[in-house]
């Protein structure tokens, strides 16, 4: 595959150029920046109500544990204080053990990329969206549904990088499932080194994937083993396998990215109803233990390795047994979420997700949902944020668009509320005085181009001047857009003895042909 889409599929117009920042684009969007959170998370319990749910979870841990599958992982936690089985898979944990163990855990940490412009801060107030990462299907307007491939994969990550408002690679875009999965890991890293300059998130999928994707990040910075395990430049998302189980490939994760420093992402998935108590309390409750348990392990690997508390309990729909997103069970959870978090003083990680099958109102009202439990509940990661369709069985290019807007939206609003002399415009109202408008003040003309975000699918039109374009809808107008965006996009620069020195360990690692697999 070439580092550009052919023409006839997307619309790509030729030619390359040198940029840093995509500010200056046909379309309009904002400058690449990392917004920060200037207002406080929201809290749905009270700080009472928060230690049952703290003490509840450890009580899970005491009495019921979780069944650890990898025996090197347990061997660690039994060194380390905790209870192992001997003739089964479960440990369990004293409460004070568990709380002594996470309080090596930093609360803020910096990502790098092979760009140093966009190295991120993960914790704090700090906010970083992604987009969407893992489904096994993709979409658009044009070929319709269907099985994630490489070029469909390429073409995500191309608009990943393209958009200012993704901060963060997630994982893959869309599984290409036409690489075979020996060496997907191997083709998907190099693209997402090749195709951005964006922090590489790489999945747990057993120790030897780990291997190879930390050292093609390495060889993309051009640093020393030593200097990569004192910085932070990959992160892999570990998910328990709920109820109460972390299974022998997350394990191995942590094993190898806590000790080499490098973050985990604990994250249940914990559907009430399903995988967890059908009560948004007992769900959290149950979360909570799981994601602890996670904690503990990589702590016990390396204490002080970073990690981020992921929150992503939602409900089911109990007459098909669906998942549901956006809903009021999952927005109180993502706030409960950030809350423990807190708590516990690591990052969070929440999502931006929907159950919707089409880019519609559904969709948009779902993901708005979501990104304000997020926001409000304080994730300083937030996954799927420009993407998700369908419960995350899609990826959709339109979706994509019409979030990124969104995105625009909330980092805007994330912004802080400046009240000076210049915000709260005395002169201008006297100036104007009763009746009359703002349009032609001196006022409005020095801050114009900076009053509202930048729209790409949002119109503001009047209803004539809308009718007249065709009656335009969101989805239609982003269908549109997606082949401007891909003719739009440059691939970074990477330092020509770099990239040759990439695609040798590339070569050298399929023609040994990658790791070993069941199928």
């Amino acid at each position: 595959m070439t580092d550009t889409p052919p023409a006839e599929r997307r619309g790509r117009s030729g030619g390359r150029r040198r940029t840093q920042d995509r500010a200056n684009q046909n379309l309009p969007q904002l400058p690449f920046r990392q917004p920060r959170r200037h207002f406080e998370p929201t809290r749905v319990v009270s700080d009472d109500e928060l230690e049952m749910i703290h003490e509840a979870s450890l009580s899970v841990l005491r009495d019921i544990g979780i069944d650890v599958l990898d025996p090197d992982a347990r061997r660690l936690l039994a060194a380390a204080g905790a209870e192992v089985s001997d003739d089964s898979e479960r440990v369990r944990f004293d409460p004070d053990m568990v709380v002594e163990t996470i309080a090596t855990c930093p609360s803020e940490f910096t990502l790098h990329s092979w760009n140093d412009h966009h190295a991120v801060r993960i914790g704090g107030d700090n906010v970083a969206f992604t987009a969407v990462a893992s489904p096994p299907n993709v979409s658009d307007a044009a070929d319709g549904r269907r099985t994630g491939n490489r070029e469909d994969f390429q073409n995500l990550v191309r608009l990943s990088q393209h958009f200012n408002a993704i901060h963060m690679n997630a994982g893959y875009p869309v599984e290409p499932a036409d690489v075979h999965a020996s060496v997907r890991h191997l083709h998907a890293t190099h693209d997402l080194l090749t195709l951005t300059d964006k922090v590489v998130n790489v999945y747990s999928l057993g120790r030897e994937r780990n291997q190879d994707c930390l050292e093609m990040i390495r060889i993309a910075r051009q640093v020393s083993d030593e200097d990569l395990d004192e910085q932070p430049s990959a992160y892999t998302i570990i998910n328990s396998s709920s109820p109460l189980r972390l299974d022998v490939p997350m394990l191995q994760g942590i094993m190898e990215y806590s000790a080499r420093n490098q973050p985990i992402i604990i994250t249940p998935f914990t559907l009430a109803g399903a995988m967890a108590p059908v009560t948004v309390v007992g769900a959290v409750t149950q979360q909570n233990a799981e994601a602890l348990a996670g904690m503990v392990m990589t702590q016990v690997v390396r204490a002080g390795a970073p990690v981020v508390y992921g929150g992503f309990t939602s409900n089911v729909d109990m007459k098909s047994g669906s998942p549901a997103f956006g809903t009021p069970e999952y927005i109180r959870s993502a706030m409960l979420g950030g809350q423990l978090a807190r708590r516990y003083g690591v990052p969070y990680r929440s999502s931006n997700v929907n159950a919707a099958n089409a880019v519609d109102a559904q969709a948009g009202w779902e993901s708005a949902f979501s990104l304000w439990g997020a926001l409000m509940g304080g994730a300083n990661i937030v996954f799927h944020g420009a993407g998700w369709l369908e419960g995350g069985l899609r990826a959709s290019f339109e979706k994509m668009i019409v979030d990124v807007d969104l995105l625009q939206m909330m980092q805007n609003f994330l912004e802080p509320t400046v009240v000076d002399d210049g915000t709260l415009a005395l002169d201008a109202i006297a100036d104007v005085g009763p009746g009359g408008h703002f349009f032609g003040t001196q006022h409005t003309q020095d801050r114009y181009t900076n009053a509202f975000y930048s729209p790409l699918v949002s119109d503001w039109r009047n209803f004539e001047s809308w009718e007249e374009a065709g009656s335009p809808t969101a989805d239609a107008k982003a269908a549109e857009l997606v082949p401007t965006f891909l003719a739009e996009y440059r691939p970074p620069e990477m330092a020509a003895d770099v990239r040759a020195e990439l695609d040798e360990f590339l070569a050298k690692r399929v023609e040994a042909g990658g790791v070993a697999t069941d199928y």
